[in-house]
């Protein structure tokens, strides 16, 4: 028993979370090993799933593809118990991300209910889901469609978000944590794609290594990266190195990411342990509720969690 990891899961359950919050967490959760946690996560985001099935949803949350990082654990709860109340709820949302949730001409899905926008956070939020649900196909499209809107070739990162309806950025820099985003969905489907999908393996290698050249050029020393990693002038923030950690780790074990890159992550790890504070909170990263300054989040939390699962499994 690791005790700064007893101490993060005890803080990260503590957290208030939005829909994205509770299913990352959910995700960490079941990537530890933590069985009952996530089945009660699950019931939890079912409890709170809209009409329109969008899950773990609060009042007034008009987000898209966030809810559906509550479908893997919806579906790990039904597979564990049997119980239809997990089943209808995972279809529901399945419904939603495919069918009704608003979308492109191309039928890339929007970012937010109420304008024509692509974030960069839903390469993670979105295609994990659908590859988990066994739609490969529907989760590359995503990918495929978040990538050429959002890629910043000069940079080889991702741009953060892009109004559709205007066809222009509302924010073009590369931030840090929306390339942790992507970086980390892609290798959660990467890891869930069966045989016969070699072509779209190889895809996702090459666009996850091209983020972490594009990410790993600007580390700092201590392993962390600024919030716009190319900005010096924005805040120091730890969440991203954690989710480049977690990609490094899963990428490294999978034999799509070069053995080199294990001493940048072990920087990252032990500086991220660093910042764990007495109450177990993960200090620095990108704060909730308004992700302007540094602080600490249920995101974090999670990453955290991802991270160390990530590295356990290294041995």
């Amino acid at each position: 028993m690791d005790p700064v990891i007893d101490k993060v899961k005890l803080a990260a359950l503590a957290t208030q979370r939005y829909s994205w919050e509770q299913g990352t967490l959910a995700q960490a959760f079941l990537e530890q090993g933590d069985r009952d946690v996530v089945i009660a996560m699950a019931r939890e985001a079912a409890y709170r799933q809209t009409d329109d099935g969008r899950a773990a949803s609060m009042r007034g949350q008009h987000a898209v593809t966030d809810p559906c990082a509550n479908g893997e654990a919806l579906i790990f709860a039904w597979e564990q118990t049997g119980d239809e109340y997990f089943r209808n709820a995972y279809e529901k949302l399945l419904h939603w991300a495919t069918v009704t949730a608003p979308r492109n001409e191309e039928g890339i899905v929007y970012h937010m209910d109420y304008a024509p926008e692509i974030w960069v956070d839903s390469f993670y939020m979105l295609p994990p889901f659908l590859a988990r649900a066994g739609k490969f196909g529907e989760a590359m499209r995503q990918i495929r469609g978040y990538w050429n809107i959002l890629f910043r070739h000069e940079k080889k990162l991702l741009a953060h978000m892009w109004d559709d309806g205007e066809k222009r950025f509302l924010r073009e820099d590369v931030w840090g944590v929306g390339n942790g985003w992507a970086m980390a969905g892609m290798t959660r489907v990467l890891r869930m794609l069966p045989e016969g999908y070699e072509a779209e393996k190889a895809e996702l290698i090459e666009k996850i290594n091209i983020l972490l050249e594009g990410a790993l050029r600007l580390q700092l020393e201590n392993g962390l990266f600024y919030d716009v990693p190319d900005r010096p002038d924005t805040f120091v923030e730890v969440n991203f190195a954690q989710m480049v950690a977690y990609t490094v780790y899963r990428g490294v074990k999978g034999g799509w990411v070069s053995p080199e890159l294990l001493p940048r992550a072990e920087i990252i790890r032990s500086t991220a342990r660093s910042k764990v504070n007495a109450y177990g909170l993960v200090e620095g990263v990108c704060g909730a509720p308004s992700f302007d300054k540094p602080g600490t989040a249920p995101e974090g939390q999670a990453f955290f969690l991802l991270m160390e699962a990530a590295r356990r499994d290294m041995e």
